[in-house]
């Protein structure tokens, strides 16, 4: 009774480990453990629970559209001109036109080189979301959040 495995074929295919076996095997994480989260996944989990604070006080926001971009977009613009000499935007609100939502949008790159941990990225995350809010209804921070400013 001779079953032999044929040799498996030399060819282009992604190779699991180095030479010598010891190479990366798998993912250092399954995906349901926060380490597998990567940076912008947790920034955008962040907006999310913030999103979802304010909905139960705020309910029209169900029809605004939040986003999380890298960084703000420059159109052909001056960068000094539209911003000022040493401010970058953490977020913009862009009001609702015909056929599209409303949109606030938080910028990640900006947020997170002004936190230090995650404590105050999620406070500050808050804020940003909370005055972009603000300023698309027309009204001051502390009506929209009673608690911002406190954290």
């Amino acid at each position: 009774m001779d079953n032999r495995v044929p040799p498996r074929a030399a060819g282009p295919g992604p190779r699991r480990r180095d030479r010598h076996g010891r190479g990366m095997r798998g993912p250092i994480a399954p995906p349901q453990v926060p380490l597998a989260a990567s940076r912008a996944e947790v920034f955008a989990d962040l907006v999310q629970d913030s999103v979802e604070r304010l909905e139960r006080r705020w309910p029209q926001l169900a029809d605004v559209e939040f986003l999380v971009f890298e960084v703000p977009r420059v159109d052909g613009l001056d960068a000094v001109g539209l911003w000022g000499e040493e401010s970058v935007p953490l977020g913009g609100s862009v009001p609702a036109r015909e056929g599209r939502r409303a949109r606030v949008v938080v910028y990640r790159r900006p947020v997170e080189i002004r936190s230090k941990g995650r404590d105050e990225r999620a406070a500050l995350v808050h804020e940003v979301v909370v005055e972009q809010v603000a300023e698309l209804l027309g009204l001051t921070p502390e009506t929209v959040d009673p608690r911002y400013g406190e954290e």
